[in-house]
């Protein structure tokens, strides 16, 4: 067990799926997994694991911001030997033709923030998914007829801001979401894989939004097809 996982190691399987949420990864678990059990409820962060058809998956909340995603990646890809995790999220987009519910596959998070310089004492602003894992999900993508996006997200410390730093446009950045980084930093650092497909929930430029209620629970294309890349 590790600090904020009370798992033992036979419990988590060696693929991980993280949405933000631990009422999304009920749902997930609940829908979508035969045989869930419920093996984490530290700080009721739920965790489950259970079969997606035959294979063996945890699905586990990671918090909200890089800094809970970073302790959660940290301790399952060290203490409990996970080999990939796959966040499915949600994201604010920074354009208008990028609407409510569009999926995009993030190629590279990019921040702000200094969780790089505080975790190894380098000032890195970049982190990549693992391309293998990427390129798994746009061929089963490919398969499914589903359309998604790839880019690079601006991953941010914060979610209320008055500020909008120049970088961001100059990345390329398609929306703003608050985890990607620390995971695919990590899971780069510890020679993991790592990779990130996020649903659009509300729009920068429009001020539209889902509610709480769709948040939580109408990201089924998503989840879908990150179960069916890992089968």
């Amino acid at each position: 067990m590790s600090v904020h996982i009370s798992a033992k190691p036979s419990d988590i399987a060696r693929v991980v799926i993280m949405p933000g949420d631990p009422l999304r990864a009920k749902y997930i678990a609940e829908k979508y997994l035969s045989e869930a059990v419920l093996i984490n409820d530290v700080r009721m962060n739920l965790g489950y694991t259970g079969f997606y058809e035959d294979t063996k998956v945890t699905v586990m909340a990671s918090g909200m911001g890089m800094a809970s995603m970073g302790i959660y990646a940290h301790e399952l890809f060290t203490i409990y030997d996970v080999d990939k995790i796959i966040r499915v999220g949600s994201c604010g987009s920074y354009h208008e033709e990028i609407k409510l519910r569009d999926l995009i596959l993030v190629e590279k998070s990019f921040t702000l923030s200094n969780f790089a310089y505080q975790e190894g004492g380098k000032a890195i602003d970049i982190a990549k998914a693992s391309s293998f894992l990427n390129q798994t999900i746009l061929e089963r993508a490919h398969k499914k007829e589903i359309d998604i996006k790839m880019g690079t997200i601006n991953c941010s410390d914060v979610f209320y801001h008055d500020y909008e730093d120049e970088r961001i446009k100059e990345n390329y950045c398609l929306g703003v979401e608050m985890e990607s980084f620390s995971l695919f930093y990590i899971a780069t650092k510890l020679n993991k894989e790592a990779a990130c497909i996020l649903t659009v929930s509300d729009n920068l430029v429009t001020k539209e939004e889902l509610s709480s209620t769709d948040r939580e629970q109408t990201f089924d294309a998503a989840i879908t097809l990150v179960l069916d890349s890992i089968k």
